[in-house]
């Protein structure tokens, strides 16, 4: 019998979001302390022909739970059926992104399990799993056990690889979902309004231009054309969106998104120990600010003391003449 389960995520259409390949790499990593092989549950519309694209990633078997209702996604009509099939795991496991947070949390209590939420790394001592959480914005980590018989986590996506194929084909089971209960009764998706953009998702993107409070109401006009040339996301500051100029979904940082690309372009940030938290996992990183005595040099790996507004469109026109 497999030990862990990893619960999938899908995007709005119906497709496997990338948050997925990060819980099977923590997943993967549980398993020196617990033995065993791991599964992975996908739910939703059309979970079997999502199934079908998991199989190939040395799961024991991919679990699909197919139902119409199933096509938008309420915590209130997807944790009974986590939980019911979780029962048969000793841990149960998905990323720390809004629907891991949202989801697993729910399982837990469903199944009288303790719940290690956003964690950065596992081991094992003596047996036992040893979860390992970032605290203080990342400058401290806090190390916990949990001692039910099942436990439930989630794990920081800028922290795990995405996991590779690794060959074969995993069998894929169907299970009925679960009968979601009273409190589904009272909730119902009426709509939704997601942000429609051709660039990279923001906590996937191999690439992040991210501007703070100095780039002002330009905001848009500096850092849109950057992105363009390397084709890259778009993230902000705390500060940058408090004032207005970014909405709230670009922000990075601790009560923003974690993100760690391989180059990340912080302009006219100063490197606040908010912002930090959200983007210090990123493999380089490039300061502009004219700023010279900015935190934020302390951090980067290339740093320009420069006004924005110059720099940034040179850096694009030269880029636009290496094509």
């Amino acid at each position: 019998m497999s030990d862990v389960l990893v619960v999938a995520e899908l995007t709005e259409d119906g497709s496997l979001r990338g948050a997925t390949f990060n819980a099977i790499t923590f997943a993967q990593k549980a398993l020196p302390g617990l033995g065993g092989t791991f599964a992975i549950l996908v739910l939703g519309a059309n979970a079997k022909a999502r199934a079908q694209d998991l199989t190939g990633f040395g799961a024991a078997k991919v679990i699909a739970c197919e139902d119409p209702s199933l096509a938008q996604y309420t915590a209130e009509h997807f944790a009974p059926t986590v939980a019911e099939v979780g029962k048969a795991y000793k841990l149960v496991v998905a990323t720390a992104t809004s629907y891991g947070k949202d989801l697993l949390p729910r399982v837990a209590a469903r199944l009288d399990a303790a719940y290690a939420g956003d964690c950065s790394g596992v081991t094992s001592e003596d047996g036992n799993l040893v979860f390992q959480r970032p605290m203080y914005a990342g400058n401290a980590f806090g190390f916990c056990r949990l001692t039910t018989r099942i436990q439930v986590a989630t794990a920081r996506q800028s922290e795990f690889t995405a996991a590779e194929p690794s060959g074969g084909s995993s069998p894929i089971e169907s299970v009925t979902k679960v009968a979601p209960g009273r409190a589904a009764e009272r909730v119902q998706v009426v709509g939704l309004d997601a942000v429609k953009s051709e660039r990279p998702e923001l906590t996937e993107a191999k690439i992040v231009v991210s501007g703070g409070r100095a780039v002002k109401e330009k905001f848009f006009e500096v850092l849109e054309p950057l992105a363009d040339a390397l084709g890259a996301a778009i993230g902000a500051s705390r500060a940058a969106v408090d004032a207005g100029y970014a909405p709230g979904d670009y922000q990075v940082g601790q009560t923003g998104k974690i993100v760690a690309p391989a180059l990340y372009f912080a302009i006219g940030i100063s490197g606040a120990i908010q912002h930090i938290a959200g983007m210090k996992g990123s493999k380089t990183i490039v300061a502009i600010n004219k700023d010279a005595e900015a935190p934020i040099f302390q951090l980067a790996d290339y740093g320009l003391v420069a006004d924005l507004f110059q720099a940034v469109p040179e850096l694009v026109a030269a880029l636009k003449q290496r094509r």
